[in-house]
């Protein structure tokens, strides 16, 4: 056969050709032989491409280890998504349309199996049903559940899959644990048509109602990287706990500028502090960043472990951080008084907040105070005297801030973006792991103040890195589909507001429906609705742009020691910083394309951890006032119920349709109405009720509720 690649060796385009021409499936030996290729650097080279294309779905790798045309088999690939009913979902990796996969589908797989399918029609309800080609890869080896142990037999059920799997426990293989209590296993036999998965304990978590254990399930469930080697501890230790005098050489001096951290009361660590000062007409605006790349480089120990964590996760009750605490709360945090190496985004700000020149560069600094968000708001924001006082020497430059933000949020305003300041819940835990409170956090000027700062800097960096065309990874935010925004433009027409297709593309628009909305009292129910529509925002090599901010171009640069992407900003700014050309860089854009892809998983696996275990604190603390009367506004409507949110709690509960003013219920404008069939009492949307919270499930994070007036 004709060989068009080079030196040998096949690349995809030559392998797909290839597989087209033969027209039957070939094992690994077989296309070996086809390519004529010798060597075992040739063979190796040839395993990675199909490795690649099995991975991006245009092979698939069958049970007799053949690989085969996914497009000649007719199928879709992509992760099971499971049902405790029994039936799942295929998301497909491509997108589009999930499929249906029935119950006797399922028998052998696994929530989060990789899998083929082929299309066979539909359901009942015209959803496309698939069914099972083959297993591609095994979306877990491990799970966490509880152990039961009745009439002589043993088993797990798993407690954070959506599914429940169950995993059937050999009499030798329990590990010592006993009935009830919370274990890790480790999946020997995956299951079959006929058989049950089965597997073995490996780790006895402890009782249920151990302090910290809906973490440490979550931790353990959600495949979170906790804990550190002694090996990451001496590397996070070799630096000392201070700033060496050789470390400083060669850097900005900026020790006397009294740069200041602006965080909560509770915060830990301090990764970016602020300055601001009037220069002319103008204002010169400083964000110095903790200079995490000078300690974490590339392939190094704690570089390949941040990698792997992509972010921290934050739960009520403790932190799982991406990198050690030598790091991330010694060298690296901005505490007041000591020396800290950063790299600054220095800005000039005009008047009409256009930020009309920046720079980076590598400094030392010393952060002349450690401010919280209440503190500054009470100085500047309510003229608080004594806070004023306390603030001394730093208080001027306090107020140059705020002016500085003045202009910011105007400039902000100006181009339109989002403004979905929805209430954020604080959940507040005592000494003994148990929830003390559930409450709003109220944002004031303080916080707006340090997110506008940030933004400017964040823009600034993806704009000098797009500039100088070095590889990187943009913060993402692509406007919303199209399915998800017809959903809510047919809603908010159903409410009366007139919703123009301009809105799905240009943030403004939808920006003024916003504004109308405001008025009504259900408003959060509304806005979330809006936040729901929106696309999720995710990191890649290629610039975008920001739809919810409205933005060209969008980088994070401003929290290294907690997101691995702003780490390699980071590395990417100092590398031009140190006279580094921008073709030397470290990293490829196939490099950025991989690590966007990861990090972007990561975020979201962070964000789902951090979301189930929320949900389960909030029902642990509304568990105490079972049988107690809230109001409630209603902010989904069902056609088994109503979704409420409890006023002031921000816990949502679930007013089943049998608990409803006795009728049959029937959905009415485009489902955001239930009413009444014979009685015509109606329940809709943003509506305000009172009910009682009878019964809360935490393990199925499920409140229920009655209607106190029918």
């Amino acid at each position: 056969m004709k060989q068009p690649y080079k030196h040998g060796v096949p690349g995809p385009a030559d392998i797909m050709a290839e597989m087209e021409r033969i027209g039957v499936p070939q094992d690994f030996k077989a296309l070996v032989a086809a390519f004529k290729l010798k060597g075992e650097p040739q063979r190796q080279t040839l395993q990675k491409q199909l490795k690649k294309l099995v991975r991006t779905g245009q092979l698939l790798l069958n049970r007799r280890n053949e690989y085969c045309l996914l497009k000649k088999i007719d199928a879709v690939v992509g992760k099971v998504a499971a049902h405790r009913d029994g039936f799942g979902f295929l998301i497909p990796d491509a997108g589009g349309d999930d499929v249906f996969l029935p119950p006797h589908e399922m028998r052998q797989l696994l929530d989060g199996d990789r899998i083929a399918v082929a299309l066979a029609g539909t359901d009942r309800k015209g959803r496309p049903k698939g069914s099972l080609v083959e297993i591609l890869e095994r979306g877990k080896s491990t799970a966490v559940g509880r152990f039961i142990a009745e009439r002589g037999l043993c088993y797990v059920v798993e407690t954070a899959s959506r599914s429940q799997d169950r995993y059937v426990i050999a009499a030798n293989d329990t590990g010592g644990a006993k009935d009830g209590q919370m274990v890790k296993v480790e999946i020997i036999a995956y299951p079959t048509n006929r058989l049950e998965a089965q597997a073995k304990v490996i780790d006895v978590l402890g009782d249920v109602d151990d302090p910290g254990m809906l973490t440490t399930m979550a931790i353990e469930s959600f495949g979170l990287r906790d804990g550190w080697s002694e090996k990451l501890l001496a590397a996070a230790g070799r630096h000392g706990a201070e700033v060496s005098a050789k470390d400083k050489q060669g850097r900005t001096d900026l020790r006397d500028l009294p740069l200041v951290t602006i965080d909560g009361a509770d915060a830990r660590d301090f990764d970016d502090a602020v300055y601001a000062e009037p220069a002319g007409e103008q204002w010169r605006l400083l964000v110095a960043i903790a200079d995490v790349s000078h300690y974490v480089h590339k392939d190094d120990a704690l570089d390949v472990e941040a990698r792997k964590r992509g972010t921290s996760t934050y739960f009520p009750d403790r932190v799982v951080p991406m990198l050690p605490e030598a790091i991330s709360n010694g060298l690296c945090s901005l505490n007041p008084d000591v020396d800290r190496l950063c790299v600054v985004c220095d800005m000039r700000v005009t008047a009409a907040g256009k930020v009309e020149s920046a720079k980076f560069y590598k400094a030392v600094m010393r952060s002349h105070a450690r401010l919280t968000y209440d503190e500054v708001h009470a100085a500047i924001g309510e003229g608080n005297k004594q806070t004023r006082d306390k603030l001394g020497s730093v208080l001027p430059h306090l107020q140059s801030l705020y002016k500085v933000y003045g202009v910011l949020a105007k400039a902000r305003a100006r181009r339109g973006a989002l403004d979905l300041e929805l209430p954020e819940v604080v959940i507040s835990m005592g000494d003994d792991h148990s929830v003390a409170d559930v409450a709003p956090r109220h944002r004031n000027d303080a916080h707006r103040l340090i997110e506008e700062c940030m933004i400017a800097a964040n823009v600034e960096a993806a704009k000098h890195l797009r500039k100088q065309k070095v590889p990187t990874l943009y913060r993402v935010h692509p406007q919303p589909e199209l399915d998800r925004f017809e959903e809510l433009r047919v809603m908010l027409q159903e409410l009366g507001f007139k919703v123009t297709k301009e809105a799905r593309t240009t943030p403004r628009v939808l920006n003024k429906i916003l504004a109308q909305l405001s008025a009504r009292p259900d408003y959060p129910v509304l806005a979330t609705s809006v936040l729901r529509t929106l696309s999720q925002a995710l990191y890649q090599p290629a610039n975008e742009g920001h739809y919810g901010l409205a933005l060209e171009a969008y980088a994070h640069f401003t929290s290294p020691i907690r997101r691995y992407p702003d780490l390699l900003v980071h590395r990417a700014i100092t590398h031009l910083a140190d006279g580094g050309k921008p073709g030397a860089f470290a990293y490829r854009m196939s490099d950025m394309e991989e690590l966007g892809r990861s990090c972007s998983r990561l975020e979201r696996q962070a964000e789902a951890a951090s979301r189930h275990v929320e949900a389960r604190y909030k029902c642990i603390y509304i568990s105490k006032h079972v049988g107690d009367e809230f109001t409630g506004v209603v902010t989904a409507v069902k056609h088994f119920g109503l979704f409420v949110m409890l006023e002031g709690l921000f816990v949502e509960g679930l007013v089943h349709v049998t608990n409803l003013r006795n009728d049959y219920y029937h959905a009415e404008h485009g489902g955001l109405r239930l009413r009444g069939e014979r009685t015509g009492h109606s329940y809709g949307l943003g509506d305000e009720l009172q009910v009682r919270v009878t019964r809360v499930d935490v393990e199925e994070a499920r409140v229920d509720l009655q209607l106190v007036t029918p």
